[in-house]
């Protein structure tokens, strides 16, 4: 089966926005484009559900079903129950919550595992915790090729940790970490994994269940929605937490996690995204099949899209030796997010070319910067990021490819 992606952008509003016209969009990693059936969605809800949800009058209670039935279909999506999904205003702040949450679980002098992979994300927050009685302990990724080592973690452990923090794919890196090794040797130790799956989830969403963690987060943004994040928290963990809403919220799982009101609509129109997924299920294939089996097919529809893009800019950036890929530089166990440091010319005037010929790509350290001080990259420039997704066409690759041969010589 071929994804048929023509089906797929006329899906997405920007393919026919005339100011966008000829532009190539390459900074996917920051911000996906939103799919129609959520912008519909959102924009439904302000129009006719923009009220207090739960109320017993017509536009109240459909508010209130609309917001029910986005927990619903995203956990059945990523083969969880709908009591473990949580929605925050971002993935950065969502891992401020769980820090808090989680403090009180711990003793004074216990140990936290942090990855130096990851986007500050799910980092910071949890470094904080040092200034509060718990000792962190950093897993540092490999100075050249910018990975992590499952064999140095093992040798991180002791019988004080209690959790291990990490990326499902680096949002600078690209390569994709082996989460259910990972945690069950997490588990194996008796701590938790903490799964930061923002630059992962953008080109399939996982099968929690399957991969084991114990948390999981990803930003909501990057998925064709609502600038929302989302956690995933086993239910047997949550009750172990600390409060975070008002007192009286107490035992209601979904609100312990959200300090202040969530965004209604936001929220309400996150079953957009799943529409769409649908909508590319049911135009690709003809079986009947549950949502996290619809998912898994169309994790492979997408994989094989994206991964044939990648081949072919990857065999162009190898084929040139005025340039450094960051992270590994063949398709093994690697997501479409690519950076690389131009070696003859500067980051700036690369850039400024590639944006002449309609390209939209990111500079910077994308708030990686744990990876990049590991790998002494400056962060100033930083590296320039190349991103897509599968609705990303190959003549859009050909056209980077084309600006980078004139940017770099």
């Amino acid at each position: 089966m071929k994804l048929d992606l023509q089906f797929v952008r006329s899906q997405f509003p920007a393919f026919s926005e005339p100011s966008l016209e000829g532009w190539a969009f390459f900074e996917n990693a920051g911000g996906s484009y939103p799919c129609i059936q959520f912008i519909s969605r959102l924009t439904d809800f302000y129009m006719k559900n923009k009220v207090q949800p739960y109320y017993p009058y017509p536009a109240s209670m459909r508010a209130g079903e609309l917001m029910d039935l986005s927990y619903k279909r995203m956990a059945d999506y990523l083969n969880v129950e709908a009591s473990e999904i949580h929605f925050g205003p971002s993935t950065t702040q969502n891992v401020y919550v769980l820090a808090n949450a989680m403090r009180p679980m711990w003793k004074d002098g216990d140990e936290i595992i942090v990855s130096c992979q990851d986007h500050e994300a799910n980092a910071g927050a949890w470094r904080r915790l040092a200034d509060r009685g718990i000792k962190v302990i950093e897993w540092h990724v490999n100075k050249q090729t910018g990975l992590l080592s499952i064999g140095e973690l093992s040798s991180l452990f002791s019988d004080r940790t209690k959790m291990v923090a990490f990326p499902h794919c680096s949002n600078v890196i690209g390569h994709i970490n082996p989460v259910k090794e990972i945690s069950t040797l997490a588990h194996k130790h008796g701590a938790l994994s903490v799964v930061d799956g923002v630059g992962l989830a953008p080109h399939g969403f996982p099968d929690l269940k399957d991969l084991e963690v114990d948390i999981y987060l990803f930003s909501l943004y990057k998925t064709f929605g609502p600038h929302l994040g989302l956690m995933y928290v086993k239910k047997e963990l949550i009750g172990k937490m600390k409060n975070q809403s008002h007192f009286f919220k107490e035992g209601i799982s979904r609100n312990m996690l959200t300090p202040a009101g969530p965004d209604h609509a936001q929220i309400g129109s996150v079953s957009g995204i799943l529409d769409y997924f649908d909508m590319i299920y049911n135009h690709h294939f003809n079986e009947e099949a549950i949502p996290s089996q619809r998912n898994k097919a169309l994790n492979g529809l997408f994989h094989e899209h994206e991964q044939a893009l990648l081949r072919h800019l990857l065999d162009f950036l190898r084929s040139r030796n005025d340039l450094r890929i960051v992270g590994p530089s063949t398709t093994e166990e690697r997501a479409p997010i690519v950076s690389i440091i131009p070696l003859n010319k500067t980051v700036e005037e690369v850039y400024a070319t590639l944006t002449r010929h309609q390209l939209m790509l990111g500079t910077g350290d994308f708030y990686a910067v744990r990876p990049l001080m590991d790998m002494d990259i400056d962060r100033s420039p930083g590296v320039m990021r190349i991103s897509f997704l599968h609705y990303t066409s190959m003549e859009e690759i050909d056209q980077l490819i084309e600006g980078l041969k004139i940017a770099l010589d």
